[in-house]
């Protein structure tokens, strides 16, 4: 399973970044997806999952202003990030779970888009 992430970068404090996770069709039909983040020194931790039928799951740090969306017909998987803060700064991985539901560990991973807020 390929993930390929795109969309990090670096945007002051209340800005806004959206990343995409293209995979292929059968993945996106399919699994669960979901985007996870790593800053430096710390664990990695679940952002956001969506699962087949595109019911949607939140860490409490996104609440509010991330929106985890799919688009089926373009294989590509959405983290509309809005209101940024210095502390969303990390590492943002695309991630796959081999079933339609997302509650349990991801199989697969992508190689990770950069997110800098200042």
């Amino acid at each position: 399973v390929q993930l390929v992430e795109s969309g990090g970068g670096s945007v002051q404090a209340g800005g806004a970044l959206r990343l995409s996770c293209t995979t292929s069709p059968y993945t996106i039909h399919r699994y669960c997806m979901g985007w996870f983040r790593q800053a430096p020194g710390k664990e990695r931790e679940g952002v956001a999952s969506i699962d087949r039928d595109g019911i949607t799951t939140y860490a409490d740090s996104a609440k509010g202003r991330f929106t985890i969306s799919k688009d089926n017909a373009k294989n590509t998987v959405y983290l509309q990030m809005n209101s940024l803060k210095p502390e969303d700064t990390a590492m943002y991985y695309c991630a796959a779970r081999s079933v339609w539901y997302c509650a349990g560990p991801y199989n697969y991973w992508g190689q990770g888009t950069q997110v800098t807020v200042s």
